[in-house]
């Protein structure tokens, strides 16, 4: 065997060329072939072996995610510098180029296997993005996060590689540049601490709907980011918010909200206070012919008999007597109709409450929680709760508030005007029918300014 190889090597000598330029020429052919070479088989053999057992492992998903992030690919390209870097000094007189060939090569290599880290990083967002716990919890933050690790451990490896020195040496350097780092990356290292504690803590998922009044957000989320937050507005506009402004400021999140099963309604109707009475005898009883105000009606009505004939004699004065009066009759018929509108949760806090009065009425609220919380459905019940309490209001002789508009005060120049042309025809009329009255032989009286005497 010693012997085939040193007749081979012999052959080789022979058909080798001599000149120095010609041999230089030969040697990084080779060399080239053999990257090229080595880098197929490092395709067909390894990469290929690497997609079968994804496949076969049933992770078919990981497969295209790294294909579609070029993670073979950029793996791929790595071997050609890796082959180039150890085989330059094998390549005749080209001692003054193999030191700075040789590192670009290896520095080479070693950007396409982390930028193919980089892809695979990217793959594992495509792959997590898929399941449903995305829905909730984001890891973009942290990929982002890694990605920028692998960036500055890259540049490091790198720059180590082109100026020959260790790591380690530049590392120790990088402390002198802390200050300035920290002011470059600041913004960086806030949103860092800001997505981990969104995110540990559960504060904000993908699909809650917030609402940040400072930043002109509210609508659902739609990203997370290491960076930045979007927030696509109901008018169907995204607004971008700085992730660590979402753990410095407050906003309101209506996830809760949702996963309670209630949404709240909250909204007043304004009564005018002018048309707040009491209720006679004779409006009770019409009143209790109505089903949700008829156990009322009768329990309060046999309270109230009760309370004026311990009274006495006192009862006689109708300040003294206790009676029923149009607005509470109101709030019980209110709270009567929540209670049986199966609408609404029976099981959460619902009132009809009086506020205090205002120059612009007296307050109603209504306060109760819808058994639905789609937004669509929510305003549909609010609207048919309140269309049957505004109706009701006549029955009970109530009015609702309503401030002058322009066609009021329109109407009421308007018979302000006509008052007054009436009042002036009267005056006409008088006026025409005490002269009459003068013609028939009893003229006016004269003063004695006229130098007469009065008649």
């Amino acid at each position: 065997m010693p012997l085939e190889w040193e007749e081979l090597v012999t052959q080789l000598d022979t058909h080798m060329p001599h000149e120095a330029w010609a041999q230089t020429l030969v040697g990084i052919g080779a060399l080239i072939l053999t990257a090229l070479f080595v880098q197929w088989v490092v395709a067909r053999v390894v990469l290929l072996l690497a997609h079968r057992v994804l496949v076969l492992s049933g992770r078919g998903d990981w497969d295209k995610a790294l294909q579609r992030r070029r993670a073979y690919q950029n793996l791929w390209y790595a071997v050609p510098f890796a082959v180039v870097s150890m085989g330059i000094d094998l390549v005749p007189h080209v001692e003054k180029a193999v030191t700075v060939v040789g590192r670009l090569a290896h520095a080479g290599a070693w950007i396409c296997v982390f930028v193919a880290f980089s892809g695979v990083l990217s793959a594992w967002q495509d792959t997590y993005s898929a399941t449903t716990r995305a829905q909730t919890r984001s890891i973009k933050g942290y990929i982002q996060i890694s990605k920028l690790v692998l960036m500055a451990v890259c540049t490091v490896l790198v720059l180590s590689i082109l100026i020959d020195r260790s790591p380690l040496w530049m590392i120790s350097g990088l402390g002198a540049l802390s200050a300035v780092l920290l002011l470059v990356f600041k913004d960086t290292l806030l949103s860092l601490v800001a997505s981990t504690q969104l995110t540990s803590n559960d504060m904000l998922r993908i699909g809650d709907w917030i609402e940040m009044p400072q930043s002109n957000a509210d609508g659902f989320v739609k990203d997370i980011a290491l960076h930045t937050v979007k927030v696509q507005n109901w008018d169907n506009t995204v607004t971008t918010v700085p992730t660590y402004k979402l753990f410095s400021e407050s906003y309101r999140n209506y996830r809760h909200m949702f996963e309670s099963g209630g949404r709240r309604i909250k909204r007043t109707l304004r009564i005018d206070a002018s048309s707040v009475r009491f209720l006679t005898d004779e409006e009770a009883q019409r009143l209790m012919r109505f089903r949700l105000l008829h156990d009322y009606l009768q329990a309060k009505t046999h309270d109230i008999a009760q309370a004026n004939q311990t009274m006495g004699e006192l009862a006689s004065v109708p300040a003294n007597r206790r009676r029923l009066t149009n607005i509470g009759t109101f709030r019980a018929y209110g709270l009567a109709f929540l209670k049986q509108n199966p609408e609404v949760r029976q099981d959460m806090a619902m009132m009809v409450r009086m506020m205090e009065p205002t120059s612009d009425g007296i307050p109603v609220e209504v306060y109760c929680f819808t058994a639905v919380t789609a937004w669509v459905e929510y305003e549909r019940i609010q609207g048919d709760i309140f269309d049957h309490l505004l109706a009701i209001l006549p029955e009970l002789g109530l009015r609702l508030y309503q401030q002058p508009s322009g066609a009021d005060i329109g109407a009421m120049g308007s018979q302000l005007r006509e008052n007054a042309i009436q009042t002036a025809l009267a005056a006409e009329r008088d006026r025409q029918g005490l002269a009459l009255t003068d013609g028939q032989g009893m003229p006016p009286e004269r003063s004695p300014a006229d130098g007469m005497m009065p008649r």
